[in-house]
Formats: C-alpha cells, sequence, structure tokens
C-alpha cells in the first residue's frame, strides 16, 4: 500500500499521509488488523475498516507526527492496538501505551505523534474530516 493517490483516498494539499476514507468491509466480514497492518509500508497510514451506525471504525499505522488540527463538531477516539502513541493537547501531552485508549473533545486543538511505529484504531464520526476542519 502506498501514499499514491486512489479515488477513494483523501488529498489535501501537501500532507504527506496515505488516507483512505473508502470503508473497506461491509458488516458480518472479519477484519484482521494485524494483517492490514503488515502489509503497510507508508509512515502514516489511515484507512476505514467498517461503518457502525453513524461512526467509522479506522486503523492506524503511523511513524511520526501529524499536524496541529481540530475538529469542529466531532469527537474522536484512540486507541492503541501496538506501540506507544502520543496525543499533544494545548497544555499537556498524552501518553497512550497499547491496550489505553483515549477521547478527544470536538473542538480541542491537538496533533498525535507515534516515536516508532504503531498500529492504532480510531473511532469517529463518519463525516469527520481526518486532517481537520
Amino acid at each position: 500500500m502506498s501514499a499514491t493517490q486512489e479515488p477513494d483516498s483523501f488529498s489535501a494539499g501537501s500532507y504527506p499521509y496515505a488516507t483512505h476514507l473508502d470503508v473497506r468491509y461491509p458488516a458480518l466480514e472479519v477484519i484482521d488488523v494485524q494483517q492490514i497492518a503488515d502489509a503497510v509500508t507508508d509512515r502514516w497510514y489511515n484507512q476505514t475498516l467498517c461503518k457502525v451506525n453513524d461512526s467509522v471504525v479506522r486503523v492506524g499505522v503511523m511513524q511520526g507526527e501529524y499536524h496541529w488540527h481540530k475538529h469542529d463538531d466531532l469527537d474522536e477516539f484512540f486507541y492503541v492496538v501496538e506501540g506507544n502513541f502520543l496525543i499533544d493537547l494545548e497544555d499537556r501531552t498524552v501518553v497512550l501505551t497499547a491496550r489505553q485508549g483515549f477521547v478527544v473533545p470536538k473542538g480541542v486543538v491537538h496533533r498525535t505523534r507515534a516515536p516508532e511505529k504503531a498500529i492504532i484504531l480510531m473511532v469517529e464520526g463518519s463525516g469527520i474530516v481526518p486532517t481537520g476542519d
């Protein structure tokens, strides 16, 4: 999987992220997160896995840092499957390790980072723009 733009990929200026907003798995299908993560070659990869009611579940395979941003109308939940994941807020940094989660409320400016490769799951409203509002 590469950062090459595909029809269902997110394209926003010069962001160096491979973001795929297409829903990859329908209901009633097994999702193998490890198999997906093992195939990723990008440093910052985000794939929508499935839709659950009005939300989506995404997998992120990440190393490096994302830009500062916020989501005006939607909360964002991060759950670390593997590795360490940092969420910088304006007044502190939240450090998450495997099997820990954290909600960034709507309107809160934040930046995410992974010093080493990390695998995370995100749950957020299906209309969210990953790079922020």
